[in-house]
């Protein structure tokens, strides 16, 4: 376990993103840009806030564990965006910024008076992403996107799950946090295309889009024969054998990804006859004899436990782990080793701990510089680099900020 510090500067420190989003996809972007270094500011209704402080329990000291999952190295402010003054006030702040990041419904900005042509005129530096449920053409454009929703009608579902049971959503939002993670891409592209052009660009990311690119090869066999898409339970579509077994004393996950590997587990399992047997020789040849292959693998690894087994496949060059709960994955050594837990002094909570980041930058680290924000905790701070004091107290007296 890690504690956070102030660090160097990272990757895009200097850069600044007014984050209007809320719940996940949206947030999730914004924590990754602020993760690389960037200052970012956090935009939340006064009267509620995000949707996802609400999402619970849990709750630590009154802030939902979902909430605090997605929203590191922000600060918080609140607008409340029902009236005049808090449009004013964002016309005021956006030229400020170098990224607007949006998931409200299709045309909000521009019922707001915030279209392109208001942009290129006010801010014509600023990239805007927009994170939208369907995109902004087709026939479901004005739908609002829920990542159930998109796993169910993209065709994920229909892949996940026992061979013979029913379509299996995944166990997190992964359309909304593989979108968040796309905007943040399109975001950097549009930052490094701003050094060529000198100017912004509108880009967008749809739940709909990505949610249809995880179909990844599945879609592409798809595409290529025609023939629909099934699910195999834990196996792989087009290797075996790639599943689940059970050891003498739990579930493990072994991945043979070439016949050398095959040969090799065949000899150690005691049968280096598999590897010259036609019908188990070639990958080909095993998927065709799918049902048969697992059978006689799984009948030799339940003989040995995981301690042993595990080691040992591992010692000879074949992918193999134990199925972990997310307990036993958060304790192990590996875990603690990546710093991919960290804990570091929230307001309200004291210590707070929080999975660590992925993103791994050796000459421009990144670093947990804010916990996540509580409801409009920065607002005074941030309006006051923008506006002076009589007007910051003009605002609250008509409560547009809290």
């Amino acid at each position: 376990m890690s504690e956070v510090s102030q660090s160097s500067e990272g990757a895009l420190t200097g850069f600044k993103v007014l984050d209007l989003s809320r719940v996940l996809a949206g947030p999730w972007c914004g924590m990754l840009l602020g993760d690389m270094g960037a200052e970012v500011v956090k935009v939340e209704s006064p009267k509620s806030g995000d949707d996802t402080r609400a999402w619970g329990p849990p709750f630590l000291e009154g802030e939902s564990s979902y909430y605090l999952g997605c929203n590191r190295n922000k600060r918080g402010i609140t607008i409340d965006f029902s009236q005049p003054e808090g449009k004013d006030l964002l016309a005021t702040l956006i030229p400020h910024f170098d990224v607007v990041l949006e998931n409200f419904k299709n045309g909000t900005l521009e019922k707001w008076g915030f279209n392109q042509a208001w942009f290129e005129k006010n801010a014509p530096r600023v990239v805007r992403c927009s994170i939208t449920g369907y995109g902004t053409q087709g026939p479901l454009s004005q739908l609002p996107g829920y990542d159930f929703i998109l796993q169910a009608e993209s065709g994920l579902m229909s892949i996940c799950g026992e061979e013979q049971g029913v379509p299996s959503k995944y166990g997190v939002a992964i359309v909304d946090i593989a979108t968040g993670m796309m905007a943040a891409n399109v975001i950097q592209g549009a930052l490094l295309a701003r050094y060529r052009t000198g100017l912004g660009q509108h880009v967008e990311v749809a739940l709909y889009d990505t949610s249809i690119a995880l179909l990844a090869n599945v879609g592409s066999s798809h595409l290529a024969t025609g023939k629909d898409a099934r699910r195999f339970g834990n196996g792989h579509p087009t290797i075996v054998p790639y599943t689940t077994f059970n050891a003498a004393d739990k579930l493990i996950a072994l991945a043979i990804g070439n016949d050398g590997q095959f040969a090799k587990l065949a000899e150690i399992l005691g049968h280096p006859e598999w590897a010259s047997n036609e019908k188990y020789q070639t990958n080909t040849a095993r998927i065709g004899n799918r049902e048969e292959v697992d059978t006689m693998v799984g009948l030799e690894l339940k003989k040995i436990h995981s301690s042993e087994l595990i080691p040992l496949l591992r010692k000879n060059g074949i992918p193999v782990g134990p199925v972990n709960t997310v307990a036993e994955a958060l304790a192990t050594e590996h875990t603690l080793a990546r710093q991919m837990i960290l804990k570091h002094q929230h307001p309200s909570i004291g210590e707070l701990k929080t999975l660590g980041t992925p993103l791994k930058m050796h000459q421009t680290p990144t670093a947990v510089r804010y916990p996540p924000p509580r409801l409009g905790e920065h607002t005074q701070e941030v309006l006051s680099e923008y506006l002076d004091e009589k007007r910051i107290e003009e605002l609250r007296l008509r409560k547009v900020i809290a």
